[in-house]
């Protein structure tokens, strides 16, 4: 039986803004290509972000105010819109990561205890 340890990993919903917004936070201001490879270089390449998944999560985050995307030259001197975490994106970062401590821990709790 195969390994599945090597397998491409399928995140959670909400998971991708909590994400997303921590590597702002380490980071600053990338732009989406820059955002998906850090998280693949991160994640060991268990996690890989394609169009489809990573713009609409960018569109979302800036709707909530989150994020601001201006748009600018990449080191190839192509336009890109880059993103930023707002302060209201680090407030419902701090808000977010405790939810998903809690959430996490629940699981983990319910994973060990014999049902």
């Amino acid at each position: 039986m195969p390994s599945k340890e090597n397998e491409p990993i399928q995140l959670l919903q909400g998971t991708l803004d909590l994400i997303v917004l921590r590597t702002l936070v380490s980071m600053g201001s990338q732009h989406a290509y820059q955002i998906a490879s850090r998280l693949e270089h991160v994640s060991g390449n268990l996690l890989s972000l394609n169009q489809g998944t990573l713009y609409p999560a960018l569109v979302r985050l800036e709707q909530y105010g989150w994020i601001k995307g201006t748009w600018g030259k990449t080191e190839n001197n192509r336009e890109a819109k880059y993103y930023a975490i707002t302060r209201t994106g680090q407030k419902a970062l701090g808000e977010e990561t405790q939810r998903w401590r809690r959430m996490s821990g629940l699981v983990e709790k319910l994973l060990v205890e014999e049902l």
